[in-house]
């Protein structure tokens, strides 16, 4: 399967999951559907069986799920495994995305999503900073339910449910690390409100008014809004370095950063 044919499924689940009322517990139940499903390869392989006609799928969902989880879950699941995915992993990535979107669209509901984005941007670079923990929530020699739990301790009654949810959530992530997981997430965050996602790292602390003109002046370079995290970093050359996507401007290299660079000065 394609790359673009990948994409451009992920985006049709993502226009159903949106088409469902933005609560919680929707997430809940698409997680334990994941869960469900990685721990039995046979009902991967039936939901993902590009030789089943697509009614026989979704009949099997039905069966399965009806009455134990809530119908806009089942109705998620349901047109999830209507489409051709490459694999059962494949199917899998995509429900777990659909949970991590209906955590976030429930905290952008509860007008919590900008806490939820920057509780969960400090915890992944804690992580990130500290090699213990690191090494500790990347553990696959550990229990996944043990590493969670880890999560909890350091969270919980210190930040958003939302958060606490989603960062438990990233200990089971399955490419990259733990910290790469938590920046997917919140890339998603960005993409429901339509914004790029810039961490920003600069030479020493902005004032509120510095982070937003250098924000606006970002946002003008990419042409749109954008989300900006910001990592303080002494040793920061030229003194900015922004990450946009896939892209990494250095301050010291690129004169494209010269209005952003004006910005903090």
């Amino acid at each position: 399967m394609s790359s673009a044919a990948e994409e451009s499924r992920l985006g049709a689940l993502d226009r159903v999951l949106d088409e469902q009322q933005p609560v919680s517990t929707l997430a809940g139940e698409l997680f334990a559907v994941v869960d469900a499903i990685e721990g039995q390869p046979a009902l991967r392989r039936s939901l993902t069986d590009p030789g089943m006609p697509e009614d026989q799928r979704k009949a099997l969902v039905r069966q399965l799920l009806k009455d134990r989880i809530s119908s806009a879950a089942v109705w998620v699941v349901e047109q999830a495994v209507g489409m051709r995915w490459s694999g059962g992993r494949s199917l899998i990535a995509a429900l777990e995305r659909q949970g991590v979107r209906a955590e976030l669209r429930a905290a952008q509901q509860n007008g919590q999503l900008d806490n939820v984005e920057d509780e969960l941007f400090r915890f992944g670079r804690t992580v990130a900073g500290e090699r213990g923990l690191g090494e500790a929530l990347r553990d696959r020699r550990s229990d996944v339910s043990a590493r969670r739990d880890l999560v909890t301790r350091l969270l919980d009654g210190k930040a958003h449910e939302a958060t606490v949810v989603l960062a438990r959530r990233a200990v089971a992530g399955r490419s990259g690390s733990y910290d790469d997981t938590v920046d997917s997430y919140l890339a998603l965050a960005a993409d429901l409100r339509r914004r790029g996602l810039a961490t920003v790292r600069v030479a020493r602390p902005l004032t509120p008014e510095q982070h937003e003109r250098l924000r606006a002046a970002l946002s003008r370079q990419v042409g749109r809004e954008v989300a900006m995290h910001v990592v303080v970093d002494p040793e920061v050359l030229g003194g900015v370095r922004v990450e946009l996507g896939d892209e990494v401007i250095e301050g010291t290299v690129s004169g494209r950063l010269d209005d952003a660079r004006r910005q903090i000065h």
